[in-house]
């Protein structure tokens, strides 16, 4: 190597030797990038300074990212210089390019808060919504599986057949971001997500790549009218709702999600504050909380014929009435809908939750049925 090399140079030698070991690899290759056409590049590496390395970082942070129109992230910054950092260590020990490590001295712009973004329950139902009725039967999956088991996206994708036990809900997971393998286990829903597009004996799971899925998770929130909502929140909102349980601790959330460190996960501990109602009542009216939890409207689709009104219930696969006015097919609905609640309770059959339906209706024929009420919301 020649001792006065620029950094773009070394860069470009870290990037060939190093980088391209790393699981992250894309990544790291366009931060390299991203440093090498600055003016660091042109810069004789032995002779870079702290002074340099502050000018950048400043000047990074002063920049507007061209995708979003926002100001540069300090979380991107500090991804950089941490890059920099290592390649100026290797530089130093193994290269004898330079003498020191000038990006030891140079503060690091403040770690941002972690990102609490939840995704809501009307959300939830607009993007599985979407996602059932669309052309591609993954997409469908795919979300369920985020959503039940706080995967990775990268970990949905790379998911083969051969690694999954449907009897037991296990899936094996050989390679992971943090290096380890792991086993995951399969709800109910995620079992049936999986073969609901046919099992096979082996092979991907998924035809799916990470460019494929971005794409379509942009044009479904885009359609959707969904604001600021990633696809890596499926995961946070998994691991919230796996803390929401209160029967798992830390550790077993842990091995599900797949952090090593705790410190990481207790950022993922947003626990919505409904969930807390019931503790702070503690046993009082227990059983009629149970019964008035179930009590809520549930949204019907009414079709209105000449000589007939039938009001389907959308959650329930078989709960429809038909009468000869539109006034007594409501009551006739209230009545099976209130029926059919307190059936389940009786005989320990699960209620499904309102307004969870997956069927592709025209929004303005929907109404809402109350099966304690005297009349429906039109």
């Amino acid at each position: 190597m020649e001792p006065d090399q620029k950094l773009k140079e070394t860069l470009s030698i870290y990037r060939d030797r190093i980088s391209i070991l790393k699981k992250g690899y894309a990544q790291e290759r366009y931060r390299i990038d991203q440093i090498s056409r600055s003016f660091l590049g042109d810069i004789i590496t032995r002779e870079i300074t702290s002074v340099d390395i502050a000018t950048y970082r400043d000047q990074r942070l002063a920049q507007v990212n061209p995708k979003t129109q926002k100001p540069l992230s300090t979380a991107t910054v500090r991804l950089e210089m941490s890059l920099l950092s290592n390649c100026f260590d290797i530089a130093r020990i193994e290269w004898g390019l330079c003498d020191i490590n000038p990006v030891s001295n140079v503060r690091k712009p403040k770690i941002p808060p972690g990102r609490d973004r939840r995704m809501t329950p009307r959300e939830e139902r607009l993007i599985l919504r979407y996602a059932h009725a669309h052309s591609n039967p993954e997409l469908y999956s795919i979300i369920v599986i985020a959503l039940q088991t706080a995967m990775r996206q990268g970990e949905i994708l790379g998911m083969r057949w051969e690694y999954i036990n449907l009897k037991t809900r296990v899936v094996h997971l050989p390679e992971t971001k943090n290096g380890s393998k792991r086993d995951v286990p399969l709800s109910l829903k995620a079992r049936d997500a999986l073969i609901r597009l046919g099992v096979k004996s082996k092979g991907k799971v998924f035809s799916y790549s990470a460019a494929g899925l971005k794409s379509t998770w942009r044009l479904m929130n885009q359609s959707l009218d969904i604001k600021d909502l990633h696809f890596h929140d499926a995961r946070h909102e998994a691991i919230s709702r796996l803390f929401e349980l209160n029967s798992l601790d830390m550790m077993e959330i842990s091995a599900i999600s797949g952090h090593k460190s705790l410190s990481m996960l207790k950022r993922y501990t947003h626990l919505k504050a409904h969930k807390l109602v019931r503790k702070l009542e503690g046993n009082k009216n227990k059983g009629k909380q149970v019964v008035l939890d179930h009590m809520v409207p549930y949204p019907a689709l009414i079709l209105r014929r000449k000589d007939a009104v039938t009001i389907r219930l959308l959650d329930f696969d078989d709960l429809q009435e038909t009468a000869a006015d539109e006034h007594l097919a409501v009551r006739l609905a209230q009545d099976a809908l209130l029926r059919r609640l307190m059936t389940n309770m009786r005989d320990a059959i699960p209620i499904p939750p309102a307004d969870q339906y997956l069927d592709s209706v025209d929004e303005r024929h929907i109404i809402m049925i109350d099966p304690l009420a005297c009349h429906s919301t039109l």
